[in-house]
């Protein structure tokens, strides 16, 4: 399946510029659609992919895309396989302990996705205990559950699609996934179909942190600079507008 397809062949997407001009790498998931996935051609794409090839013909940079698994994400931007990450990565303060951000690219929040007429309404410890709930490993979602739910079935996935599959195929009672992407799956996919958002959306700011942020190595300092300027531009010049049309019917950069 063309969506497991991961860093061990790093897939590159470049765009024009001048000769000789500055490179950077982008480092992206490529499994969370529609923020980031692989094309059935084998191209990196989504909404976050999109913004930062934006940013980079912004900065004036030829700008390759790399694909990495989430669990390995972070590692790999330390150890400068890329030079950041638009991966829709909540801005938190462990994550800020091993990587810079820029200034927030959307809002986020998260929310539980159950069965339809499953019945299930009330998300408390008590009503989930023996549950069997699921969520993509190494994420806030993955933080949250095991937090909030201690005598539940915790079940940790690779990727989103994977829980999705579970979910999908009766295997898990419920899972917690970024807000966004759960409500494309369930509305615009055939799998999806079996389920639906539940509950309020989840916005504890210990879990959401301060919005979605691009990450980059501490030491970047003029990088992150030029970053935060490129998303200043495109937002106030219609680009990032463009692209989020695209993608959502609302703006993700203001949840409205």
């Amino acid at each position: 399946m063309f969506r497991k397809l991961t860093a061990l062949a790093a897939l590159m997407t470049a765009l024009a510029a001048p000769a000789g001009a500055e490179t950077l790498r982008l480092g992206t998931e490529g499994a969370y659609p529609p923020f980031n996935f692989i094309t059935p051609d084998g191209k990196v794409t989504g909404f976050d992919v999109e913004i930062g090839l934006a940013l980079c013909e912004k900065m004036g940079v030829t700008c390759e895309v790399v694909a990495q698994d989430w669990d390995g994400i972070i590692p790999g931007l330390l150890a400068k396989k890329y030079d950041f990450i638009i991966a829709s990565m909540f801005i938190t303060e462990e994550r800020k302990k091993q990587v810079a951000f820029s200034d927030p690219y959307y809002m986020a929040a998260m929310t539980h996705v159950v069965p339809k007429e499953s019945g299930i309404t009330e998300f408390t410890p008590e009503t989930m205990k023996g549950k069997v709930i699921g969520a993509q490993a190494g994420t806030t979602q993955a933080d949250y559950i095991t937090a909030l739910y201690p005598d539940a079935d915790i079940r940790l996935y690779p990727t989103q699609d994977d829980a999705n599959l579970d979910m999908a195929s009766g295997r898990i009672d419920l899972e917690v996934g970024d807000m966004l992407p759960m409500l494309d799956w369930t509305t615009n996919t055939e799998d999806g179909a079996c389920c639906e958002l539940a509950g309020e959306p989840i916005t504890d700011p210990a879990f959401v942190g301060d919005g979605v942020g691009i990450a980059l190595r501490p030491a970047d300092t003029d990088l992150l600079a030029r970053m935060n300027a490129a998303l200043k531009e495109i937002r106030d010049d219609g680009t990032y507008k463009a692209i989020n049309d695209k993608y959502f019917p609302i703006d993700v950069y203001t949840m409205k």
